[in-house]
């Protein structure tokens, strides 16, 4: 039967794809670390020759952005993540820790499953693949439905790459047939052990809702706040290089500017000089409606990835044809101020704040309305204020002095370059670093003991039940090797017991704390040979009489952690018939040359209105 269903063949080529992927991933995954990193330098090569010819086919394809950024996002792939993890150990023992006594093994999670997005297609194809590579993984690309054909040729490009270094068949795949319905068969498909999800909210719930281990990405709404310090002129170059780069497609481009009072004149200035058209208010509500057609939460893919200038010939306003980006002046900050949110194009909101406090104030308001755990920035002299900035707002990534577009992916910081950024617990993330090798593999972990388990020889439920006698036999004789002679077992405290043999804790709670308090002694009052003799007690034994002990040094009560300190110090511990040893004492004592029976007996004490 052949199928025509457009959903059914596609998740026939889901299940497919991921099939073929765990068998070559089986094989890749026993591959050395010399031989996979041969692997990674192939791909990266091939895909840094074709930058220029991915970037035109994105664009062609989308008609998101631009070609020349687009070539530098492809770079960022090509380039910058394989210099980031050459030299990564992701195979065997990859860190060792000598003092803990403790191995890491690198494990691969298996076949990953990697949603690409619209908006960044061919860079995302490729970063994801090296990362998911170098940790031995296969993986299968899961295009957008308005990007297809340029993701599937990235992925043609890369896979050939790396069969050419010697990696399996099927190592890397795309869905050609793809439609939502194969997507979420290949996100629930049991080969697949981890998702990698970059695209809208709904279509990362999707991922997180499978049952799979996802990592995902928020939305970013990112504020750069221009401190009274700031080199204005360059913090105004800065926002506008991240704001119309590629047409502010990436969710770190910066969506609104937030100055302070005492440099705001001069910051509307530098913004008028390079390319900012100020909206009147009638236009800031025709770009706003523009943007969010009917209040919707999204932008509208109408003005995702557009120039300025053409944003504002869909809204009917006239602008200079040198405009860069498009400016609101904002009073606050929630849906029923559409331009307070994400845009995804040269628009930007601009907010006066008296100081410091008050700009974290407005920047955290913005990050709560559509940007929690993405990117903040901020641009400042004094590092104290930086500080506080970067302590205080809820942003995983805050960019300092430099575009948050370039800050945020590693580009103009020393930030693992990724075009996946984790938004953590406040973004709905299970992290918040920018995601790589590390994140697509498993430790395992080899541990030595390096501290003694107690092996008890003795079961529970007789422990407490043993008689005196038995405690006398399972004792070693002082330092000479004499056996010591059991004294009389009735002389012994012998513990309540219920019906059923188990004792009863309570009754012997109680008996404890009423010869401690008759002998007028307090928990953990054992003592050892070493205190100074005050009277003499007979030691019995087989043989000959050895030195006897004193009054002082009998123990009335003796614990597991008085018989674990002799054993340390090297001393003995003296019992006689009324001392009371608990049975973890006892069993620890069993294989320990510590405890000295003796004949003493403390002489009776008169009764207190209290007993």
């Amino acid at each position: 039967m052949e199928l025509r269903d457009r959903d059914l063949i596609s998740i026939q080529e889901a299940r497919e794809l991921a099939a073929k992927a765990l068998v070559a991933q089986q094989k890749f995954a026993r591959f050395s670390q010399e031989k996979v990193d041969a692997v990674i330098e192939a791909v990266a090569k091939a895909a840094a020759a074709e930058v220029e010819t991915l970037a035109r086919a994105a664009v062609e394809e989308t008609g998101y952005g631009n070609v020349p950024d687009k070539i530098l996002k492809n770079q960022v792939g090509a380039i910058e993540v394989p210099n980031a993890i050459r030299g990564m150990r992701t195979v065997g023992v990859i860190n060792e820790d000598k003092e803990k006594k403790i191995l890491e093994v690198a494990v691969p999670v298996g076949v990953i499953c990697a949603i690409i997005p619209v908006t960044n297609p061919t860079s995302t194809a490729i970063y994801k693949t090296l990362i998911a590579l170098k940790a031995r993984n296969a993986i299968v690309l899961s295009p957008h439905p308005g990007a297809v054909r340029c993701i599937c040729q990235t992925a043609k490009l890369l896979a050939r790459a790396a069969v050419g270094a010697g990696a399996p068949e099927g190592i890397v795949t795309c869905m050609e047939r793809n439609t939502l319905a194969g997507t979420q068969e290949l996100m629930r498909s049991p080969e697949v052990g981890l998702i990698l999800a970059t695209g809208g909210t709904g279509l990362v719930r999707a991922a997180y809702s499978s049952g799979k281990p996802a990592y995902g990405v928020g939305p970013g709404n990112v504020p750069a706040f221009i401190e009274h310090t700031a080199n204005v002129h360059k913090a105004v170059a800065d926002i506008f290089a991240g704001k119309t780069f590629d047409y502010g497609t990436l969710c770190s481009s910066e969506q609104a500017i937030v100055a302070e009072e005492a440099v705001r004149d001069a910051a509307l200035e530098e913004c008028r000089k390079q390319g900012g058209y100020f909206l009147n208010a009638d236009e800031a509500r025709a770009i706003g409606e523009l943007i969010f057609p009917g209040g919707s939460h999204a932008p509208s893919p109408k003005v995702v990835g557009r120039p300025a200038t053409h944003v504002a010939e869909l809204a009917g306003i006239k602008v200079p044809a040198e405009t860069r980006v498009l400016i609101a002046r904002l009073d606050g900050v929630g849906r029923q101020i559409p331009l307070s949110g994400e845009k995804l194009c040269p628009v930007l909101g601009f907010y006066s704040v008296p100081n410091l406090a008050a700009g974290i104030d407005v920047c955290t308001q913005l990050l709560r309305h559509g940007g929690m755990g993405h990117t903040a920035s901020i641009h400042s002299q004094d590092a104290a204020a930086v500080r506080e900035f970067g302590v205080a707002v809820p942003a995983f990534r805050v960019c300092v002095n430099t575009a948050s577009t370039h800050g945020s992916v590693g580009y103009s910081t020393n930030l693992f370059p990724a075009m996946t950024l984790g938004c953590g617990a406040l973004g709905g993330n299970i992290t918040s670093d920018n995601i790589g090798p590390q994140h697509l593999m498993n430790l395992r972990r080899v541990a030595w003991e390096s501290r003694p388990v107690e092996h008890r020889t003795i079961s529970a439920a007789n422990r407490m039940n043993a008689p005196a006698a038995k405690v006398a036999a399972a004792v070693s004789a002082n330092s000479s090797g004499a056996t010591v002679k059991p004294t009389n077992p009735q002389s012994q405290p012998s513990p309540a017991a219920t019906s059923t043999g188990v004792p009863d804790r309570a009754a012997i709670a109680h008996a404890v704390e009423h010869v401690m308090a008759h002998l007028g002694i307090a928990r953990g009052a054992a003592t050892s040979g070493g205190t100074k003799p005050a009277a003499t007690a007979t030691v019995s034994t087989s043989s000959a009489a050895k030195p006897a002990a004193t009054a002082t040094n009998v123990s009335p009560f003796v614990t597991e952690g008085d018989v674990r300190r002799a054993v340390t110090r090297g001393e003995k511990i003296f019992i006689g018939p009324k001392t009371i040893l608990t049975p973890s004492a006892r069993d620890v004592a069993g294989s320990e040359n510590v405890i000295v029976l003796t004949d003493y007996v403390p002489p009776a004490r008169a009764a207190t209105s209290s007993e």
